[in-house]
């Protein structure tokens, strides 16, 4: 626990003791008041669902889910959390008590990581108390929704990219910790490596990076520059080349490094017309091995534009960390279920379907596949040859079902789901969703 004297948040290297306070006031209104009607221990069932893909989008990734649990893990309040609600009057007396032992104790199931979602899948199911249930909303979808984003997005830009690696560099692009969110999501995604040292360390995702355009300033000429970096990092290292003329600078690194010069970088001008021009003087000098590597705000339309150039890698910064345009999936926390009577919001336009449901995936057998089914978890649906159900146990009574799944499955998992749906659905353009959603 933390000491009352404690700051609540952020320890150098390593996240926040606590999540406890990394969540909206009026979960704690909502909590004061049922602890006081004696509504606070109906068993309830929250379901986590986005209405809609974002616009243009013709899937989405679900990503996040081990961080969730992280999270949720760490949901605590000790002497420091209650002592900052305590001083500002957030809440009082009998809430805060029942806060200092809290523990979340229910079940949670969910689609594993790299799964594919669409409208109406129940991405995320909660279930227990309400006291317990209700005050994970604000975690849950800040994680869900940003890690959703990136992934989604990212997934776009590999399949763009057609099979070259594609590098994750939008750390200045975003806050310090959702960059390294961004940075776990996008690997999941297929992303090869990321600039991120931390997302590194924590996540064990491959690091990569070489230098900035300051670097090849601070020199005298480029020809100091390449020739310092190439004694510090060896001739496999990445040259970036724009700095003054490309040209000249693709002349010099190959001087410096010689002909088994491992890259060089392109961040500016017109990148396709670039790429092929460096391509064929990097051949003429020898450097045919050489790779040519491309940056400089860089999203999946364009990646698709330099699809047929001599393009080998791909660097992404703002595009991926802010999602490429949507930088929310619009996943929503939704009680469906109230000590197992279905319950629902009736607005037409956020309106709710009540029950706990579940979800399976049709396929042809092919492997193609044709919808996905949402159901009341109540009923028993029979699996087709070719069915797949969809949510996995991830906590039961509070405690995880499994140890966490390493990136590297989520990675395989995401890749298998792409491959079976329609090729339409792979497509950059508008569409309606990969699969249509079909409510049983």
């Amino acid at each position: 626990m933390n000491s009352p004297g404690n700051r609540v948040g952020y320890h150098p290297g390593r996240q926040p003791a606590s999540t406890g306070l990394l969540t909206d006031h009026y979960e704690l209104t909502m909590l004061a008041a049922a602890l006081a009607d004696g509504t606070a221990s109906r068993r309830c069932t929250f379901e986590v669902f986005a209405r809609r893909l974002p616009e243009g989008r013709r899937y989405g990734v679900v990503a996040g889910t081990a961080r969730v649990l992280d999270a949720i893990a760490r949901f605590r309040f000790g002497a420091a959390e209650l002592t900052a609600l305590a001083e500002t009057g957030a809440v009082e007396g009998p809430t805060l008590d029942w806060l200092a032992d809290y523990r979340f104790t229910g079940d949670i199931d969910g689609y594993p990581e790299g799964e594919l979602y669409f409208p109406g899948s129940p991405v995320m199911t909660v279930t227990g108390a309400f006291a317990e249930t209700v005050m994970l909303e604000t975690i849950v979808l800040s994680v869900l929704n940003h890690d959703c984003a990136v992934a989604s997005a990212a997934a776009r830009m590999v399949t763009a990219a057609g099979g070259r690696s594609l590098i994750e560099m939008g750390s200045r692009r975003t806050h310090e910790e959702a960059a390294v969110a961004a940075a776990r999501a996008a690997y999941l995604a297929g992303f090869a490596s990321t600039s991120n040292l931390q997302a590194g360390q924590r996540y064990g995702i491959p690091n990569t990076g070489t230098a900035a355009h300051a670097f090849v300033l601070l020199h005298d000429d480029e020809t100091q520059a390449f020739a310092s970096q190439v004694a510090a990092q060896g001739a496999k290292t990445t040259l970036l080349v724009d700095t003054y003329d490309i040209t000249a600078g693709i002349e010099r690194a190959v001087a410096a490094a010689g002909t088994e010069l491992g890259a060089i970088r392109i961040d500016s001008g017109d990148l396709g017309e670039l790429a092929r021009q460096a391509r064929e003087q990097l051949d003429a000098l020898g450097a045919k091995t050489t790779r040519v590597v491309v940056s400089g705000d860089l999203d999946e339309y364009a990646i698709a534009a330099l699809r047929a150039e001599p393009v080998d890698a791909y660097g992404l910064g703002t595009s991926v960390v802010t999602g490429s345009g949507a930088p929310t999936a619009g996943m929503v926390y939704k009680l469906v279920e109230v000590d197992g009577r279905p319950v629902a919001k009736r607005s037409s336009a956020k309106g709710s379907r009540g029950g706990r449901k579940a979800a399976i995936r049709r396929h042809k057998p092919t492997g193609t596949a044709l919808e996905e089914v949402i159901y009341p978890a109540v009923r028993h649906l029979a699996l087709g040859p070719h069915d797949r159900a969809l949510a996995v146990s991830l906590l039961r009574g509070g405690e995880p079902v499994d140890g966490p799944e390493p990136l590297e499955r989520s990675r395989m998992r995401l890749r298998a789901a792409l491959i079976s749906i329609p090729w339409e659905g792979l497509k950059l353009s508008r569409g309606e969703p990969a699969i249509p959603t079909v409510y049983a």
